[in-house]
């Protein structure tokens, strides 16, 4: 009988062990997911309009040429990359003569310049029109280098170096032409 009655004492010692050696809880993980798009945002341009008012010399030996006309500058505040191997790129298109007409013999209805963009990665992306008398060919491209982190950062696109293809005379009336600056993945076609 002693045999039972040890069994029935350890027995009732088990079901006796406090609740804490029990656990009533469980942990499970749950996976969370999520995606960023690569992105690029340009800036607003400041000033987005750059008149240059009257283009031609008034007076003097350049009478009717094209006047000197100082470089100006065009910031794009705030613009970002949020990913790495970024570039930057400039197009210009040279002012041309509202007048399509074929100039006559020394004149001419092209004004070509050159845009520079700085302010992303090392050196600049630079393009300098080119267009015939005729305003003929008048876009070229530039392409920065790449840059190899994401990137926020103030752009500065200067305008320089105005001329005439054979420093003619232009034709009358108003000129427009304009920069297109794309900043986005190196892997881009031109």
């Amino acid at each position: 009988m002693k045999q039972t009655v040890g069994l029935s004492a350890l027995a009732f010692l088990l079901s006796a062990a406090p609740a804490a050696a029990q656990s009533n809880t469980a942990t499970g993980t749950v996976a969370i997911d999520g995606q960023v798009r690569s992105v690029c945002i340009l800036g607003d341009p400041n000033p987005a309009l750059v008149n240059l008012g009257q283009i031609s010399a008034s007076s003097g030996p350049r009478t009717g040429k094209i006047d000197a006309i100082a470089p100006r500058t065009v910031t794009l505040p705030a613009s970002f990359c949020n990913f790495a191997g970024s570039v930057l790129r400039v197009t210009t298109t040279a002012m041309t003569s509202s007048d399509t007409t074929s100039p006559q013999p020394g004149f001419t209805r092209a004004v070509n310049y050159t845009a520079t963009a700085s302010g992303w990665a090392i050196g600049t992306a630079a393009a300098t029109s080119n267009a015939l008398r005729d305003g003929t060919s008048p876009t070229a491209t530039g392409t920065g280098a790449t840059q190899p982190l994401p990137k926020i950062a103030d752009i500065a696109v200067t305008l320089s170096n105005f001329t005439t293809p054979g420093d003619l005379i232009l034709v009358a009336g108003n000129y427009s032409g304009n920069v297109v600056v794309t900043l986005g993945p190196a892997a881009i076609p031109d």
